[in-house]
C-alpha cells in the first residue's frame, strides 16, 4: 500500500492538473453566461492540449487530461459519455506510442524529470528528435479516432489532427524549457492556437450558414417555378463538372457550382401567373421573362461571398455572339462564370422533361451544344462539358417521356432564332 502511494505521489500531477483544468475551461466557455454566446461549441475540444498531454504525461494520465473537458462539453449526457471515452482511448494510444518509439530511440540518453526518477519525460528531448516519435503518435490517434467511429474521411481525421498535434508539441517542448511553472512557458503556444481553433470553428459557422442561405435561395425558386423543379441543382452540378475539366481550384469550383444554383434567382420577382402560364406568352410577359437576370442581380448584388454568382445572374443568358440580353456582350467581355452558366443551364434545359417537351437524350443535347459553340455559346466551356460528361456521366439522365403535353418546343434556343428562351414553361412563341 505505501509503495502504491509513493507510486502515486510520483506522477506528474504538476503537469496533469494544469491541462486538466485547462480542458474543463475551454469546455466551459461556450456554456458561460456571460461569453457563450461568443464561443463556438467545437472550441470545447481543444485538441492541442490532448496532444500536449500526450507529449508530458504517461499513458494514464494523458487519457484522463482530457476527461474532465469531454464531460462539460455541449453534447447530451449520452454523447459526453461516447465523446469522452473516444478521446481517452486515442490519447492513451498515442501517448503509449509515442513514450515507446521515444525511450527507444533515447535510451538512457535524458535525463529524469519530475517526481519520479523511474519516468524519464521524452518530450524534454530537443524538439528534432522527437519530431518523428510524434508524428508516429498523431497517426496513431488519428488511426483510434477513426476505428471509433470518426464521421469524416481517415485523410480528414489526419488533417485536422496535425495541427494541433505541432501546437502540442510545441507546447510540451516549452513546458520542459521554461524553469518554474512550466504552464508559462506553455501558455505562449496554446492561447494563440485555442484563437486560431476559435476562429476556425466561425469559419465553419459562417460557411455553414452560407450553404443554408444558398439552399434556402434554390428552394424559393423551386417552389416559385415548380415546371423547373430541380434545374437549378442541376445547372450547379454541370457548371461544377465543367470548371473541374478547366482545371480551376476547388474554391473556384465551389464558387461556380454555386453561382449554377441561383442563376435563376430572379425568377422570384417574374409574376407566379408568367412562369406558369401553359399558353403562348404575351409581349409583356415576355419582357417580365427578360428581366428575371436584372432582377437576379439586384436580389444577390450584396451578398460578397457569392463572388461569381452575382455575375452569372446578370449574364447567364449574354451570347458569345452578342446578341444576348440583358447587356449585349460578346465573347471574352461575358464574364467566365456566366459563360460556363449558359453551357450548364441549356444542358440541364435539353436534358430534363418540361411539360411542353420531352427530355433529349445526352448525346444528342450536346450535338446541339455544339452546334451552337461560337454563335450563343463559348465553344471552350462545350467541350470541357463534353470531356466531362464522357469522364464522369451525367447522373440525372431520365427515359424520355412517351408522350409530352403541350407544343413540342426546342430546349434551348436556335442558333438562327433566339425568340425561345431556355426556360420557357409552355409553347412560347
Amino acid at each position: 500500500m505505501r509503495e502504491f502511494g509513493e507510486a502515486v505521489a510520483a506522477l506528474p500531477w504538476t503537469q496533469f492538473l494544469p491541462l486538466a483544468l485547462l480542458g474543463a475551461l475551454c469546455a466551459y466557455l461556450p456554456r458561460c453566461r456571460f461569453l457563450g454566446h461568443r464561443v463556438p461549441r467545437e472550441t470545447g475540444a481543444y485538441g492541442a492540449l490532448l496532444f500536449t498531454g500526450v507529449f508530458l504525461l504517461p499513458p494514464g494520465l494523458a487519457a484522463l487530461a482530457p476527461l474532465p473537458g469531454a464531460l462539460l462539453g455541449h453534447r447530451p449526457a449520452e454523447g459526453r459519455t461516447r465523446h469522452a471515452i473516444r478521446l481517452m482511448v486515442t490519447a492513451a494510444a498515442a501517448a503509449y506510442c509515442f513514450r515507446l518509439l521515444t525511450e527507444g530511440l533515447l535510451g538512457d540518453a535524458l535525463p529524469a524529470t519530475g517526481a519520479d526518477p523511474g519516468h524519464a519525460q521524452p518530450a524534454a528531448a530537443p524538439l528534432t528528435i522527437t519530431l518523428l516519435p510524434a508524428l508516429i503518435a498523431v497517426l496513431t490517434c488519428a488511426a483510434a479516432d477513426r476505428a471509433l467511429g470518426g464521421s469524416r474521411s481517415a485523410a480528414a481525421i489526419l488533417l485536422g489532427h496535425l495541427p494541433y498535434g505541432l501546437l502540442g508539441l510545441l507546447a510540451a517542448t516549452l513546458w520542459h524549457a521554461v524553469p518554474g511553472p512550466g504552464l508559462l512557458g506553455a501558455l505562449p503556444v496554446l492561447a494563440p492556437g485555442y484563437i486560431c481553433c476559435w476562429i476556425m470553428a466561425r469559419s465553419r459557422q459562417l460557411d455553414a450558414a452560407h450553404r443554408a442561405t444558398v439552399a434556402a435561395l434554390v428552394q424559393a425558386v423551386d417552389l416559385k417555378d415548380r415546371y423547373t423543379r430541380g434545374h437549378s441543382e442541376r445547372v450547379g452540378h454541370a457548371a461544377a463538372l465543367i470548371a473541374r475539366e478547366l482545371g480551376l481550384d476547388t474554391e473556384r469550383v465551389h464558387a461556380l457550382r454555386t453561382a449554377g444554383a441561383l442563376h435563376d434567382i430572379g425568377k422570384l420577382a417574374v409574376p407566379t401567373r408568367t412562369l406558369r402560364k401553359e399558353g403562348p406568352l404575351s409581349d409583356e410577359e415576355w419582357h417580365q421573362i427578360r428581366r428575371h437576370p436584372e432582377h437576379g442581380y439586384r436580389i444577390v448584388r450584396g451578398i460578397r461571398v457569392l463572388g461569381e454568382a452575382v455575375d452569372a445572374a446578370l449574364h447567364h443568358h449574354e451570347s458569345y455572339d452578342g446578341s444576348g440580353y440583358p447587356a449585349g456582350l460578346a465573347g471574352p467581355r461575358i464574364p467566365e462564370a456566366a459563360r460556363i452558366v449558359a453551357v450548364a443551364d441549356a444542358f440541364d434545359a435539353m436534358t430534363s422533361t418540361r411539360s411542353y417537351r420531352r427530355a433529349r437524350p445526352v448525346p444528342e443535347a450536346l450535338a446541339e451544344l455544339r452546334r451552337c459553340a461560337g454563335t450563343q455559346f463559348d465553344p471552350r466551356m462545350v467541350a470541357a462539358l463534353g470531356t466531362a460528361l464522357e469522364r464522369y456521366g451525367w447522373p440525372y439522365t431520365e427515359p424520355p417521356a412517351p408522350e409530352a403535353t403541350g407544343r413540342d418546343v426546342p430546349a434551348t434556343r436556335s442558333c438562327s432564332d433566339r425568340q425561345v428562351p431556355d426556360e420557357q414553361p409552355g409553347a412560347r412563341t
